[in-house]
């Protein structure tokens, strides 16, 4: 018998910042179906309580399907798919263009596929390490290939060496388009907003007017945070392993943030009957599990649609508060676009 030579193991990490190429497609991420279980999973550790997903009886009559997904849900999943490309990453820096062109059911199965669309070396400093911003294009799609999101976010990731990364030089400003008030008002176009207004007792668009502000009291702790990440497919280190966090620990995941924003939000305007994309989204500062968060909700400008309703263009500012402390930071900027009948 011939013994085998032994063979040092393949590592499994990466893609660093200099591993990668404007053009690059990452299409690797398992599709993964919409169950149930998997929206009810999502429900517990978010809490969001748009009424959509939560009632099949009225999500029938308003879209004409049962079983709606929550929109986080979905772009949660979308942005999981995509982190095979951001398993080292550092930070997400920000996000363009997100808007949901359908709303998908249970039942449906999503599928992403990343493309690098911009790629910009960090300016050495003393003391840190080598890194680079790389802007992702995501197209998810579902089951038949028809769109359900296309948008743009901004990775920083490490890089190998001070030298590949300095030679990366694209201009981040000119990558993504902000979406227009016509393609948020496309993804709810088949939405019957005169029953939703029916259905549900309450304030709704005609009662909201810019400048409006609420504060959100009584904070949502963050808990589950791996749990989430596992669920929608998120790879990326450092919402699993402290030690590639560094020295502050693991990081949620900002999806999580975001999601528990939109919880809050929800608890404020009961009636917003979904969210049709994203404006902006700055993670402002780090949240770490049991951190709790508390946020204001402000209305910024309002857009009525022709079938009546109207998009209504929405800030949340969330402060987090962690364990054994009384003072708040700031850790997220996120506007939104809500509709409302």
């Amino acid at each position: 018998m011939t013994a085998q030579t032994p063979q040092a193991p393949t590592v499994v990490d990466g893609p660093f910042f200099d591993d990668l190429s404007v053009g690059d497609v990452f299409s690797t991420a398992p599709a993964m179906t919409l169950t149930s279980g998997l929206a009810a999973a999502h429900q517990a550790i978010l809490g969001e309580r748009l009424r959509l997903p939560l009632d099949d009886t009225l999500a029938a009559e308003v879209c004409g399907q049962p079983s709606l997904a929550s929109p986080a849900l979905v772009w949660n999943t979308a942005i999981g798919q995509s982190t095979v490309v951001t398993r080292q990453v550092v930070a997400n820096l920000f996000y363009r263009g997100l808007v949901l062109h359908r709303a998908p059911a249970i039942g449906d199965t999503l599928r992403t596929v990343t493309e690098v669309v911009g790629l910009r070396g960090n300016r050495p400093k003393p003391g840190r390490a080598p890194s680079g911003m790389a802007a992702l294009r995501m197209h998810c799609v579902d089951q038949h290939g028809r769109a359900v999101l296309d948008f743009v976010r901004c990775a920083m990731l490490p890089a190998r060496t001070a030298q590949a990364a300095a030679a990366r030089t694209d201009d981040l400003d000119t990558v993504g388009a902000d979406a227009t008030d016509a393609a948020y008002a496309a993804a709810v176009a088949g939405f019957d907003l005169d029953r939703f207004r029916q259905a549900a007792p309450g304030p709704h668009f005609r009662d909201l007017h810019v400048g409006q502000e609420w504060r959100i009291t009584g904070g949502d702790v963050v808990s589950s945070a791996p749990e989430l990440a596992r669920l929608t497919l998120n790879i990326a280190a450092v919402h699993h392993d402290a030690a590639a966090a560094g020295p502050t620990g693991r990081l949620v995941y900002g999806g999580h943030t975001i999601g528990l924003a939109l919880a809050q939000a929800t608890r404020a305007l009961p009636n917003l009957v979904t969210v049709a994309g994203w404006q902006e989204c700055q993670h402002t500062g780090p949240v770490h599990e049991g951190d709790t968060l508390y946020s204001t909700l402000q209305v910024q400008r309002l857009e009525e649609l022709p079938g009546g309703g109207g998009l209504a263009h929405l800030r949340s500012r969330v402060q987090a508060v962690a364990v054994g402390e009384s003072s708040a930071r700031d850790v997220l900027d996120w506007r939104f676009v809500g509709v409302f009948a």
